[in-house]
């Protein structure tokens, strides 16, 4: 059995996410008591990861964000449209890092800006590294998985609709949601 710093240092690579293996999901509330789940489906990126330093470590996602999948077509159309994404504008979402911090055995802070309707902004992901595996067609993979909740308010996302018994349709809260598979690059 390896520890994990061996494998942090087996680690060591540049990889290609697998969207086919990877859910880049959100949740926000809805009418202030249920919540709404969804993904994007396109996306691209990778990461170039140093296992001996992981502060060198870079990563880079793009979105496409008419890709957006809620399960309802009505409400699909309606996130796309200027009341929300502004996807004819704004057709990608994109994250690019900024810095990577240890802050456990197998955790990391992944900051970034976070660009979405045109508007940039730092967030911090944190994320676990789940591990890693050669799978049967032999690309070695990497697993890592995290969330963090934005106001997307501070996006220009602001559409919103009042609720008779008070509150609003959707909330301004919107956790976005990583679970990456990454291949490693030959």
């Amino acid at each position: 059995m390896s520890t994990l710093a061996t494998d942090l240092t087996t680690l060591t690579g540049d990889y290609t996410i697998d969207p086919a293996h990877t859910r880049i999901g959100f949740v926000a509330r809805h009418a202030m008591v249920t919540k709404v789940r969804g993904a994007f489906n396109e996306f691209e990126g990778g990461a170039h990861i140093d296992g001996a330093n992981p502060e060198a470590s870079t990563a880079k996602v793009t979105i496409k964000a008419a890709s957006i999948d809620t399960r309802n077509a009505q409400r699909d159309e309606h996130l796309r449209s200027n009341d929300f994404l502004a996807m004819d504008e704004y057709p990608e979402i994109t994250f690019v890092s900024t810095a990577v911090r240890r802050t456990g055995e197998d955790t990391f802070d992944l900051t970034g800006d976070l660009t979405i309707k045109g508007v940039t902004n730092p967030v911090t992901v944190p994320f676990t590294y789940e591990g890693l595996a050669t799978d049967p067609f032999g690309n070695v993979r990497a697993g890592f998985e995290g969330s963090v909740t934005i106001n997307r308010k501070d996006y220009g996302v602001t559409w919103n609709a009042a609720l008779e018994t008070g509150g609003v349709l959707v909330s301004e809260k919107i956790t976005l949601e990583f679970e990456v598979s990454a291949i490693k690059n030959a």
